[in-house]
């Protein structure tokens, strides 16, 4: 299940989801060349990603920030890069730009925590943007709960794009993050599911005083729970005119 657009952009442009993009993205080309080297790419996430048994120890607390901007392949760059997309303009268009960029880092060394205190000995390196991503995540669950998503549904050879709430599709995802924190070892590597599941705790956490600035509940009522733009008209959309059978 795959978001792939909400229905109301951003009411002005997203520089800095723009940048946090641009950076991910070139800081990955400038090292893709040596992803088949092992010894090199080994030394790289040594230096730069979380090791949570070293962060324990008190050193390399600077990867908290670091290990934010690496990513382990294309499809792990093209995922998180997609999620920020979507979920990242109206944040920031609803906080400013420097309050969104503050965020996007607290969130994001927040998750990173959440991981380390969930497997303090693990010596597995971790990287990638899906922490503060998913704090981006926790937020927009928060302000806009009933903002419409595409998301495109894969099951085995069955293809379809369908129009949900986020608290539908934020929560199944969410979910899956929280049973994989549970049922996952740390020391084995793969998936960093704490990170997931405690960065999208500390984004929705770091939005409640927004949200009640706004108003709340009230906040809630006057928006709806969708972004305060214009919704999008989308040509792919799906028709609300009823279909009439043929006999």
């Amino acid at each position: 299940m795959f978001p792939i657009r909400d229905h109301n952009p951003s009411g002005r442009t997203p520089y800095v989801v723009y940048a946090l993009l641009a950076a991910n993205i070139l800081i990955f080309l400038s090292y893709v060349g040596i992803m088949d080297d092992g010894p090199r790419i080994g030394r790289l996430f040594f230096d730069y990603a979380i090791i949570p048994a070293r962060v324990s120890d008190g050193f390399g607390l600077e990867t908290l920030v670091t290990s934010m901007f690496l990513h382990g392949g294309w499809m792990h760059l093209a995922g998180n890069m997609l999620f920020l997309w979507i979920f990242g303009d109206n944040l920031e268009d609803e906080m400013g730009h420097l309050p969104f960029l503050l965020f996007y880092m607290a969130a994001g060394i927040g998750a990173g925590l959440f991981h380390v205190i969930t497997g303090p000995e693990s010596q597995v390196p971790t990287v990638g943007a899906s922490g503060a991503i998913a704090g981006v995540m926790g937020g927009y669950l928060l302000l806009f709960p009933k903002a419409r998503v595409d998301i495109l549904l894969i099951l085995v050879v069955y293809f379809r794009v369908f129009t949900i709430p986020a608290f539908i599709m934020l929560g199944v995802w969410l979910a899956i993050q929280f049973f994989g924190s549970v049922t996952s070892n740390p020391d084995e590597g793969g998936i960093a599911y704490w990170a997931h599941t405690g960065g999208f705790a500390v984004g929705l956490i770091l939005c409640i005083p927004l949200w009640l600035r706004r108003g709340g509940i009230q906040f809630w009522d006057r928006t709806h729970g969708h972004p305060p733009h214009p919704e999008a008209k989308y040509k792919l959309s799906q028709s609300r005119i009823p279909r009439v059978p043929r006999r």
